[in-house]
């Protein structure tokens, strides 16, 4: 078992819960494979008087049998607990009296993993757990009640947002998010691998920052052969991973991949009209729920542009294996064992590493703030974009600078010609133009591996290259 990787604000929150005065109800939620039990069981070290995990695709009959196997391993010495309770309220008191029949000197932490798959058609689970915390718990002060989902609709929808009897009942809820690029390298250094941060990059721009897929990578592989394995040989264990993923985490999740396969056409994003055309689904409450729920789950980003209003706000996939299925997995055959090792280099490879660099430094904006010097600054991030021209990354300032972000992936330090140079030159006065800013404009540089000096290079305020993200 590794040690737990990063996530200091998440267990911090989490031990502080075993010093409340109080009981405490916890919320985790997060994308399926991004690591919520792995850090709910390091952080409580796997000493809970109570732990349940919901089953997928099963009745109500089959989840309280789980919850009847459960008392019983937590209560081996006794045969209080000789059947399955028949419903969620009886199941709930029995954990009451196994509870009550514990050591009263410590907290009690009570874990309750994949919790949307408890709550079946017509089980009445969620009713039976308010009325757990309402009528019991929340009386008491030595309880933990952790609950743990991957659907994160559900998770929003009927416990954190509640409007019922758990209405403002959670204390503490952590969205867990991907591990970053500082924290990927952690882990894969746990593993013995010796990768450069070039080959970190390559493998994070292929799987983002998923702990479940960064553990199968083989330390003895180069980052090119670990992806052509994982996702192109015969049996390839990530070639079905797409549709597995949607399908665990979203009801009729079809109409997800179907605004996903939307997004993924157009790098830079879709309004929600246009999201509707392109997918052909009504742009109504559906559409609204879809992409709430994919906005919740990391991934999809909504973003306003530069000057423009909410209603007018783009949605940008930024989820890093969903592009990297979509550009080539999708495309890809099992007979062709090296499509990846064959794809490298190639305009399709770099056409793809450029638009996921630039995912991953907006996945790492406060890296390239730090980097800036302007992490205390007040800032607010956007893109813009004109008939003439378009910027992927503005970062306006309080100091009365906007920093123009341009992102560019290389395999050498990025050399600037005098086609770009012009090209930035009329970036810069356009935008100027049409925003009427009066703001100094810092045209920022993040690249791979830096920027060659040239006689164009000093058109450039800041240059960064892709060590910072790592920081």
């Amino acid at each position: 078992m590794y040690p737990l990787i990063g996530r200091k604000k998440e267990v911090k929150r989490l031990k502080s819960c075993l010093q409340s005065p109080k009981s405490e109800f916890v919320a985790v939620y997060g994308r399926r494979r991004v690591g919520k039990t792995f850090l709910i069981r390091s952080v409580f070290e796997n000493k809970f008087a109570f732990q349940l995990t919901g089953l997928a695709n099963v009745a109500m009959k089959q989840q309280l049998s789980q919850f009847q196997a459960s008392l019983m391993r937590h209560a081996p010495d006794t045969d209080r607990y000789p059947e399955p309770a028949t419903d969620w309220f009886r199941a709930f008191q029995q954990l009451i009296d196994l509870l009550e029949h514990q050591d009263e000197k410590e907290k009690k932490v009570i874990f309750l993993d994949e919790l949307p798959w408890l709550d079946t058609r017509h089980s009445k689970f969620l009713s039976a757990l308010e009325h757990f915390w309402n009528a019991w718990a929340s009386a008491r002060k030595d309880i933990i009640l952790i609950v743990c989902g991957s659907a994160a609709s559900w998770m929003l929808n009927h416990l954190i947002h509640n409007r019922g009897g758990l209405h403002n009942r959670i204390t503490e809820y952590i969205k867990l998010d991907p591990f970053s690029l500082a924290e990927t390298s952690a882990l894969l250094k746990h593993k013995n691998a010796v990768f450069d941060q070039y080959q970190v990059l390559l493998l994070y721009m292929a799987f983002g920052g998923i702990p479940y897929y960064l553990d199968r990578i083989n330390p003895g592989r180069s980052a090119m052969q670990n992806i052509n394995e994982l996702c192109f040989q015969r049996n390839a264990p990530f070639r079905s991973e797409y549709e597995s993923l949607y399908a665990s985490l979203f009801n009729k999740h079809q109409r997800h991949l179907s605004v996903i396969g939307a997004l993924a056409t157009k790098s830079k994003g879709l309004t929600r009209a246009e999201i509707a055309r392109t997918s052909k689904i009504s742009n109504g409450g559906g559409m609204t729920r879809i992409l709430k729920e994919l906005e919740e789950s990391s991934f999809i980003r909504r973003y306003r542009a530069f000057g423009k209003k909410e209603r007018d706000s783009l949605y940008q996939l930024v989820d890093l294996f969903s592009l990297f299925h979509w550009r080539f997995i999708r495309k890809s055959t099992e007979d062709d064992e090296n499509f990846w090792l064959n794809a490298v280099e190639t305009p399709s490879f770099y056409a793809w590493a450029g638009y996921a660099f630039e995912m991953v430094c907006l996945h790492h904006i406060p890296q390239i703030k730090q980097a800036l010097g302007i992490s205390g600054v007040q800032t607010s991030v956007s893109s813009w974009q004109s008939r003439e021209a378009q910027i992927d990354l503005l970062i306006d300032r309080k100091d009365q600078v906007i920093n123009i972000c341009e992102m560019k992936f290389s395999i050498n330090p990025y050399r600037i010609d005098k086609k770009y140079a012009e090209n930035l030159r009329n970036k810069l006065g356009n935008f100027k133009k049409v925003s009427r800013t009066k703001k100094a404009l810092f045209l920022t540089m993040v690249s791979t591996y830096g920027l060659a000096e040239n006689k164009y290079s000093g058109l450039v305020q800041n240059s960064l290259e892709m060590g910072v993200l790592f920081q």
